[in-house]
């Protein structure tokens, strides 16, 4: 029997080729030898993966609302999020999982997108949701992410990683320290970017399918899926930057457009007469909608922002802002373009604004903490930090920032204790290296 532990140290001692690695493993896997094998829930074929059912929940658990957070948590609209819900609830007992703790929300974010996680949390973006037409498109979006979930998509890009780690080994190289202000800065930026990998053009082909299929089962239109597809197609001809991780990794729209075509003209086209619902749509995301003008704005703001074009930015998040004063997105996006270009005082009023409009979601107060030590004011950094503590704890970089706050207090015990915290959550990158020459620094490690 062949393990990838074996293949591995074979490879090391340059044994075996990577061609006969693959070979090696495809064999183990059709035999059942590898611990990463499983029998796929929707086609019953031997698949690699590199996470058990327990993992992709716990995964889930863990980082999920770490991500929404990210994308400045869910909608304030009860409403919305109970509409979305329910659209989600009549795919769930469709699914070739029905048992995974499936969960549903409209988030803040402005850019055109959806996501899931392995256990089943998703997001959707309003800035999508403004852009569908009735629910069946909505049905379709939420189908394509259960898709997903279902082929066990994360997992087996986890069981290819795992391949690719058995041909490749990697080297960390620990660097020096870098100044107490751009310990700030570092901080700020951790855990900024999506922890979502991009599927391949085969991953996003099933899920389309598997998206259809569960729309279909659950009372809609297939054409529903058509529609979604030509929503991506003009969305890549009008803003191709603006079309996110679900769709822009592999940029194939037409050819999934023509193909859901081809699947509503024939298998499915007995369910084409059926409602898409836009009416109820159109009531359910209403509050959305009367909002599109201050969406559309921080939207092109945040890619005026990517681009550091930070002038456009502020005068479109200025809009946003002029538009719908009580946005939380609006005013959060508006702290951080000022915080970008330099006007620390003016962000932390945008901050305060948002964490009063929105006290249960976290960015805001992490956005305040950060510009508060930029302030040099590490005793309101500090009020602010536990404030996300207590609304999402969990985050390393909380844990490092507080450890800067402490520092700028004066008390070396405490920010040792915190930098010594984050270290034992993560021992790479800048925050790292920064957190590890202050404890030798000051005597705590040799």
């Amino acid at each position: 029997m062949v393990s990838f532990e074996q293949i591995a140290r074979a490879l090391e001692r340059n044994r075996v080729s990577r061609r006969e690695a693959l070979w090696l493993l495809g064999a183990a896997c059709a035999s059942g030898a590898v611990s990463g094998c499983a029998t796929s829930p929707v086609s019953g074929d031997s698949i690699l993966v590199g996470m058990s059912e327990a993992d992709e929940k716990a995964v889930d658990a863990r980082v999920s609302p770490h991500q929404f957070s990210r994308d400045l948590g869910a909608v304030q609209d009860p409403a919305i999020n109970r509409y979305v819900t329910e659209v989600g609830g009549r795919l769930d007992d469709s699914v070739h999982r029905p048992g995974m703790p499936y969960s549903y929300r409209a988030l803040n974010a402005n850019y055109v997108n959806a996501y899931t996680f392995p256990g089943g949390a998703m997001g959707v973006t309003r800035g999508i949701m403004v852009e569908l037409d009735d629910e069946a498109e909505l049905a379709a979006l939420l189908g394509h992410e259960l898709g997903h979930v279902n082929a066990r998509h994360v997992a087996q890009q986890q069981g290819r990683s795992m391949l690719a780690q058995a041909a490749v080994v990697g080297l960390n190289v620990a660097a020096r320290d870098s100044s107490w202000g751009s310990a700030i800065a570092i901080g700020s930026q951790l855990g900024a970017s999506a922890l979502l990998s991009g599927y391949s053009r085969d991953d996003e082909r099933e899920a389309d399918a598997l998206g259809q299929e569960y729309m279909v089962r659950g009372g809609y239109p297939a054409a529903g899926m058509v529609r979604l597809q030509q929503l991506l197609v003009d969305q890549e001809k009008e803003s191709p930057g603006l079309v996110q991780t679900m769709f822009s990794s592999h940029p194939m729209s037409r050819e999934r457009r023509d193909t859901a075509q081809r699947m509503a003209e024939t298998k499915y086209a007995a369910s084409n007469g059926r409602n898409p619902q836009r009416e109820r749509y159109m009531d359910s995301t209403a509050s959305l909608r009367r909002i599109k003008p201050t969406i559309d704005d921080l939207k092109d703001g945040e890619t005026a922002m990517a681009k550091k074009d930070y002038r456009i930015a502020e005068t479109k998040f200025a809009s946003a802002v002029k538009r719908t004063p009580q946005d939380y997105a609006a005013n959060v996006r508006m702290a951080q373009c000022l915080q970008a270009t330099g006007r620390s005082r003016q962000a932390l009023d945008y901050a305060d604004s948002a964490r009063k409009l929105y006290p249960q979601e976290a960015q805001a107060h992490k956005v305040a903490g950060v510009l508060a030590l930029e302030l040099r004011d590490p005793g309101t950094a500090l009020q602010r930090l536990e404030e996300y503590d207590r609304v999402l704890p969990g985050d390393p970089a909380i844990t490092f920032l507080k450890g800067v706050s402490y520092e700028g207090t004066g008390n070396r015990r405490a920010a040792a204790q915190h930098y010594s915290a984050f270290l034992r959550q993560s021992q790479q990158g800048d925050a790292a290296k920064y957190a590890y020459s202050r404890l030798k620094g000051w005597g705590y490690v040799r």
